[in-house]
């Protein structure tokens, strides 16, 4: 879609190819017709400037040229040759160069359009989301140095936001790019960022209320362009920037004024758009999250989000009634590594926003999505993964945590995959048409009645599906209507039903009514590793099945309780369990 910009700017480049195609006097008209020019060539491009050639017209003088965008203002010009040389334009652009024959009495017509681009990346420049990365071509061959600074300006020269080189010490960066935290090994659970962990430049404060301390990726080369992420809430609306560069930080420096830019006004309305190219009102996720919270805790607010993978961890709290909607369950995919090496703990946000030098205050946590005290938050037609992986598959890493004792979350045509400890949730939670992937403990929590409808629970690897840690009089995790499913090379009889933490201070209930399962559940059931409470189910509490089908329920151990008919009616639909 153009913006108002650029269609004003085409209307002025229509203006231009009228004025050069007026009509001519009656002294024009007489003379040797003019051929319009053909075979119009690239001859060379450069980042700001572009030559075209032609064959010469029979009884041409000269020619005039014109060059048009939908990105700047047209040029025009005169030349006696039969080529030209046009500069002063913009990097990375297409533009349509037309040239017409001219001599003392007659124009020819003009000619085709050539579409030619200038080589380069485009500059930051023009109006953008708040959250928009900026781009430099720093050339295939670039590094990301170990000095230096990128700094951002509002026009007037007020500093907005800063990355320093010198922490790039502090991360160790993965092979797709991706900055995690220095040091952080899973296999022995060295703990790298905690409640006391400095705050840096390479680490950000997710915004919704209150602050989320969190790892991220503020720098990302990938095919001869440095990616910069600014820090969340950095710039604001209807405001105009420019950035610096030094040279150290990848081989190429920007100067002041070398690439100034805009953002866009602030959206209307309560439903927004998110999409990655920045045709949306937001380019991330989190930008539409720490916007919907300003728009008030109880204001019914929908954020649409276009396909396209977004890689960034997230963060909600204190909002009511907020819809996150994908354009498709598989093309919208919200995608970041996280895990208990990389921050320690299920997380928590802090009241203030931490500072560069200074103790983050609490480890906003190894999840994905952290929801704190949020109501009513649905999630529809989206995939959330959290990509932490290593061959042992060791170590808790969320795809979400929903931290609400007593509000709601609803789940609808979506996917959450990760290893251990995928979904956390407290509160009430109904998960319907989805996909839950994982293998140990990978559904898990504390809460009232969290209701599985018509999902597909998946394990990855031999393991355990839930670990209830439910209140007294809860219904704890149902499973209804199900599929227990198991990815390829999971050994038959190697995956249980639930296992237990072994605490008398909770209760371990989880139901499982009219599943099929496949042969990976193991015929025992429930893990007896540690002994649930109650060790001796009944129909209101402890590890239950009812109408379980693909495997035999004859060797279940006594953990397990087969309920009657009318024992399950308690968990048979969304009412019975959720009451709502």
């Amino acid at each position: 879609m153009k913006t108002s910009k650029q269609i004003a700017l085409l209307s002025a480049s229509a203006v231009i190819f009228t004025a050069c195609s007026k009509p001519v006097d009656s002294s024009e008209q007489a003379g040797t017709e003019l051929a319009a020019p053909a075979n119009l060539v690239l001859h060379a491009a450069g980042d700001n400037s572009l030559t075209i050639q032609w064959s010469a017209v029979e009884g041409a003088s000269s020619y005039d040229w014109q060059i048009t965008s939908d990105e700047a203002d047209a040029k025009s010009g005169s030349v006696s040759q039969r080529h030209v040389t046009v500069g002063d334009l913009i990097p990375g652009t297409v533009y349509g160069f037309s040239v017409q024959a001219v001599n003392a009495k007659r124009r020819s017509g003009w000619s085709a359009v050539l579409k030619v681009s200038t080589t380069g990346a485009k500059p930051v420049q023009g109006t953008f989301c708040i959250d928009t990365p900026l781009v430099v071509d720093v050339g295939s061959g670039a590094s990301l140095g170990t000095s230096g600074l990128i700094q951002v300006f509002k026009a007037d020269g007020t500093l907005v936001d800063k990355i320093d080189l010198a922490d790039l010490a502090k991360v160790d960066v993965l092979e797709d790019g991706t900055m995690i935290p220095k040091g952080a090994d899973a296999d022995n659970q060295q703990i790298a960022i905690g409640n006391d962990y400095v705050f840096h430049t390479f680490m950000d404060a997710l915004h919704s209320s209150q602050f989320r301390p969190v790892h991220y990726t503020p720098l990302r080369l990938e095919g001869g362009k440095l990616y910069i992420k600014l820090h969340n809430e950095a710039l604001d609306f209807g405001q105009s920037y420019y950035f610096t560069m030094d040279a150290t930080v990848a081989g190429k420096a920007v100067d002041k004024g070398e690439m100034p830019f805009t953002t866009k006004v602030k959206p209307s309305g309560t439903t927004l758009q998110v999409n990655s190219d920045g045709s949306g009102d937001f380019c991330t996720v989190q930008g539409a999250l720490s916007f919907a919270t300003s728009l008030g805790k109880d204001t019914d607010v929908t954020i649409v989000i276009a396909d396209g993978t977004y890689r960034e961890l997230l963060f909600l709290r204190g909002k009511n009634n907020i819809t996150l909607k994908g354009e498709s369950r598989d093309g919208v995919r919200i995608a970041y590594p996280n895990n208990d090496s990389y921050e320690t703990g299920s997380g928590a946000s802090v009241a203030s926003k931490p500072s560069v030098g200074n103790p983050i205050g609490k480890s906003g946590g190894r999840c994905l999505f952290l929801i704190e005290t949020c109501n009513n938050v649905t999630l529809q037609n989206l995939t959330i993964e959290n990509t932490y992986s290593i061959p042992s598959h060791k170590g808790q890493a969320e795809t979400i945590y929903f931290n609400g004792e007593n509000e709601r979350l609803k789940i609808e045509n979506s996917s959450l995959i990760s290893w251990q400890d995928t979904f956390l949730c407290k509160g009430e939670v109904y998960v319907y048409g989805s996909l839950i992937a994982g293998h140990c403990d990978y559904i898990w929590g504390y809460p009232q009645a969290c209701l599985f409808e018509d999902c597909e629970i998946r394990s990855r690897a031999a393991g355990y599906i839930v670990q209830a840690r439910c209140p007294s009089g809860s219904k704890g995790f149902v499973f209804l209507n199900c599929k227990l499913t198991g990815e390829s090379g999971v050994k038959d009889g190697s995956m249980y039903l639930a296992r237990s933490g072994g605490s008398a201070d909770y209760f371990d209930n989880v139901t499982y009514v009219n599943c099929t399962m496949s042969q990976v559940i193991a015929p025992a059931g429930w893990h007896t590793g540690k002994a649930p409470n109650p060790s001796k189910p009944t129909a209101a509490q402890g590890w239950k099945e009812y109408g379980t089908k693909g495997v035999s329920t004859s060797s279940r151990n006594s953990y397990g309780r087969i309920l009657t008919v009318a024992e399950a009616e308690a968990y048979n639909s969304k009412s019975a369990v959720l009451g709502w």
